[in-house]
């Protein structure tokens, strides 16, 4: 049972409770933050009561699933689709790249009239015709790739005073992120454009790198000293890394009450639909309280991706505040908001399916169904399911859901009625039901497995994105997305799959640093303190020369007159290519990729 704040219980709103206006929604979501990451949830540590007093408000969809990683959550939820039928399985390695030909939520509501706005992570393309700014958003606030301070986002962003995209150009910013997101969304929110709104406010926090403001640990400390046996198994910097995790949520929850209060002021409170989730299971939850669930994000336990979904609508339709306990998923959103707000949603067949009906008491249940759960893994995990690189998609990567149970990996079944946190393998007394979610699982994967399978090509050359920057983060099936990783030189190479918008003459320009780093070839950097923590040093590398491999042909470059890059034009005719750009030694010897590519249409 979910406790929430008194105030929530009683509901007494400031505006009136008529409106025959199209609603305003906002989508909340929140990064590695699990089930249990909430008071309303039980948890023993930390206090949220505004999302607590949200989620009072709200109804709770308590079966409600996503991914157990980022990426494919935020496809599935523009989309409407599975991970592998939209094209955005895995949180880099060339995969996180949602289909271009995809309507998106932003498209739908666009097309209803409605102004549309993201603020914060999109994690599905960083080059056209993948960036927001593609898919549907006419005002985009945001970061590429998983986390701020990853490969292709600006040189040491440190989450304080950074440099984010703004409508395509990069722009600095003042303060720490999360402020940022919501004061940028707010502002965006109340301005003075008549129409409705679809704003998609969405968080690097509570992801890696764990800095935030150093006062909202200070609570956290001492809730750990009042409950030490919570922590008492967890060395000193594991207990420290859970303070920073805690307390990047009490900041998330703070803005959310102030997101609330700007809505009261502006008179929006009544008429906008907010939903609320996260987008996979808690990074630190079975370190200390996972709400009775096995498992965090990257697992198909459900503590991987059971989450909570929160929908308000104080002047809709959807009734009183409750719990709804049918099996839902992320890419039920879409139909389902596009439904409560009367508008079309994309024409094609989605595998998300609309609540609305439940929300608003027109029917008891859904349709019995099953869901199918599947990612592309990172390349280095250890799975049992392949001997082949979990990268690459497959069926028995996969967790299927039917009522009570669950089946991983193909193999193991749970009654989670009977069994909750999952400890006990039935699938030997119950044949049966194995049969018939393994063909359930055949079936869906012979229906997106060519889609999955067919690599998303950035485009370049085109006006839309010329000129642009290529990173190691699209290496297909290689993992490199961290800027740590640039630092620590992590000996890898890999293949950009590409499509030339326009033929003609390109330069490219190989670098083992971003520009606005100012860093040459073979130069070490320090390590470099930042607010709230310290980049690591970063190793030089003997590279003396490079290669440019398109297709068959390989050209070798030599450095230019400042030993910061190599350059050199190739005509190239439009169409497919892939292309591949590596450092040498002075020996000739592999070293590794280049990390950056810029790429420019002569």
């Amino acid at each position: 049972m979910m406790r929430f704040l008194l105030a929530a219980v009683v509901l007494v709103f400031s505006v009136p409770l008529v409106s025959a206006d199209r609603p305003n929604v906002i989508v909340i979501m929140t990064d590695d933050q699990g089930y249990g990451e909430f008071s309303c949830h039980g948890n023993p540590l930390t206090e949220t009561p505004n999302i607590d007093r949200l989620a009072g408000q709200a109804v709770r969809l308590t079966d409600f699933h996503v991914a157990p990683m980022c990426t494919p959550t935020r496809g599935q939820l523009m989309t409407g689709l599975d991970a592998f039928r939209n094209g955005a399985s895995n949180v880099s390695s060339g995969r996180t790249l949602l289909k271009a030909d995809l309507k998106t939520i932003a498209n739908v509501f666009q097309d209803a009239g409605y102004r549309t706005g993201i603020f914060g992570k999109w994690h599905l393309g960083d080059n056209y015709p993948f960036r927001p700014e593609d898919r549907g958003f006419e005002e985009a606030l945001w970061f590429p790739s998983s986390h701020i301070n990853s490969v292709p986002d600006f040189w040491d962003n440190d989450y304080f005073d950074d440099t984010y995209i703004h409508n395509t150009k990069r722009q600095r910013y003042e303060g720490y992120c999360t402020d940022v997101f919501f004061d940028e969304a707010v502002d965006w929110i109340a301005g003075d454009d008549d129409r409705p709104f679809f704003a998609y406010i969405a968080l690097n926090a509570a992801h890696w790198p764990w800095f935030v403001p150093e006062k909202y640990r200070e609570p956290l400390r001492k809730a750990i000293g009042d409950n030490p046996e919570i922590v008492k198994h967890l060395n000193q910097q594991k207990q420290a890394d859970l303070v920073s995790f805690l307390a990047m949520g009490a900041n998330i929850d703070e803005n959310v009450g102030k997101l609330d209060q700007r809505l009261q002021q502006e008179q929006l409170f009544e008429n906008t639909i907010v939903v609320f989730l996260t987008d996979n299971g808690s990074t630190m939850g079975p370190d200390y309280f996972n709400a009775g669930m096995r498992g965090k994000k990257t697992q198909l336990w459900e503590g991987g991706h059971r989450v909570p979904c929160f929908i308000r609508w104080p002047a809709g339709s959807i009734g009183p505040a409750r719990e709804i306990d049918e099996l839902t998923h992320v890419q039920d959103l879409l139909p389902t908001l596009a439904d409560l707000a009367d508008v079309a949603p994309p024409s094609t067949r989605l595998d998300g399916e609309s609540l609305a009906p439940i929300l608003r008491g027109e029917r008891d249940k859904l349709d019995e169904r099953m869901l199918v759960i599947n990612y592309s893994r990172m390349p280095g995990f250890r799975v049992k399911y392949t001997k082949e690189s979990p990268a690459i998609p497959h069926r028995d990567g996969a967790g299927v859901l039917w009522n009570q149970w669950r089946l991983l990996e193909n193999q193991e079944l749970y009654d989670i009625e009977a069994d909750p946190h999952q400890d006990r393998n039935v699938a030997a007394a119950h044949q049966l039901v194995v049969a018939k979610m393994r063909r359930h699982l055949q079936t869906w994967w012979d229906g997106v497995k060519d889609d999955v399978m067919t690599p998303q090509r950035v485009i370049i050359g085109s006006d839309a994105e010329n000129p642009m920057l290529l990173t190691a983060c699209e290496w297909l099936d290689v993992f490199v997305d961290q800027q740590r990783q640039i630092r620590r030189a992590d000996l890898k190479n890999g293949t950009w799959h590409l499509h030339v918008d326009r033929a003609g003459t390109y330069r490219l320009e190989l670098r083992r640093w971003p520009r606005e780093s100012g860093l040459s070839l073979q130069t070490s950097v320090p390590e470099t303190p930042v607010v709230d923590g310290t980049f690591i040093k970063g190793e030089s590398l003997p590279i003396a020369s490079a290669t440019v491999r398109i297709g068959d042909v390989t050209t070798t470059l030599q450095p230019d007159e400042s030993n910061s890059f190599f350059a050199t034009e190739v005509d190239l005719e439009s169409g497919p290519i892939e292309l591949t750009a590596t450092f040498l030694d002075d020996k000739a010897n592999e070293i590794c990729g280049a990390y950056y590519v810029y790429v420019d249409r002569q």
